[in-house]
């Protein structure tokens, strides 16, 4: 596991990480691997501060319902560090991870999905990769996903459509069962992948081929990010659109 090592791992789960053989084996030190108390906005405060001075800050929200607390540390200090710094200082290295998306079972605290209100930050970069569908998808060794790209998952001709994160796979059923019951259907699908910034070219270049656009999150559809997609896209795209952009997303 010696990608653990090179990686500086610096994580919020202590207690996780030494109860894991195979980090254990990796001589990450307890300094560097450690739990932090149950407050969202000192975890992100925590994070900015050691970024700040140098260094690589992964910090977790687990879910990311809980992220409201650390809103002000995130988008009034971590978003406006350099800029008000006069770019003496940056939080550059500072990661905040957060699962999200609805689970099934877990009520309002489980559920959500927050990614609209980063996305008016600037500042943040704001990511929802779709993690692969099974184990044997994931490299072995070390890999990256290249940010502010979006990912053509599939090709087509008639229409385009588009989400991120786990709505991935909502979207890959929705469109097997669309190309059974419509013999000719072919539909494009992409994972956005980035939210800010995100990738307008790739998804116009579709748009113009397909001449359709169907957008969908699990977000709320007022102000949720689809609307941003939509607005850019009518854009750069009206004269090659062959019907409204549809947006199918979650309830108000």
């Amino acid at each position: 596991m010696t990608e653990v090592t090179q990686s500086k791992l610096i994580k919020s789960t202590r207690e996780e990480a030494l109860n894991n053989s195979e980090l254990a084996e990796t001589n990450v030190s307890q300094d560097r691997v450690f739990n932090t108390p149950l407050c969202e906005q000192g975890i992100a405060g925590f994070g900015i501060g050691m970024a700040a001075m140098g260094h690589t800050a992964i910090a977790e929200i687990q879910f990311a319902d809980y992220i409201f607390p650390a809103f002000d540390q995130l988008v009034n200090e971590a978003a406006k560090y350099r800029y008000r710094s006069g770019g003496i200082f940056n939080v550059g290295g500072l990661t905040v991870r957060s699962p999200c998306s609805a689970v099934g079972h877990g009520g309002h605290y489980h559920s959500q999905t927050p990614e609209g209100y980063f996305a008016h930050t600037p500042g943040l970069k704001v990511n929802s990769n779709n993690h692969k569908n099974t184990i044997e998808q994931v490299p072995v060794g070390d890999y990256e996903l290249p940010l502010s790209k979006a990912e053509i998952l599939k090709t087509g001709k008639d229409v385009t459509v588009v989400g991120y994160g786990s709505q991935i796979y909502i979207l890959e059923r929705a469109i097997q069962m669309a190309e059974k019951s419509i013999p000719g259907l072919s539909c494009e699908l992409i994972d956005l992948r980035s939210i800010l910034p995100w990738d307008v070219d790739t998804i116009a270049e579709s748009v113009n081929k397909t001449g359709r656009l169907v957008i969908s999150h699990e977000a709320p559809q007022a102000s949720g990010f689809s609307a941003e997609i939509s607005a850019s896209i009518m854009e750069k795209c009206f004269l090659r659109l062959e019907a409204p952009i549809q947006r199918v997303c979650g309830w108000e």
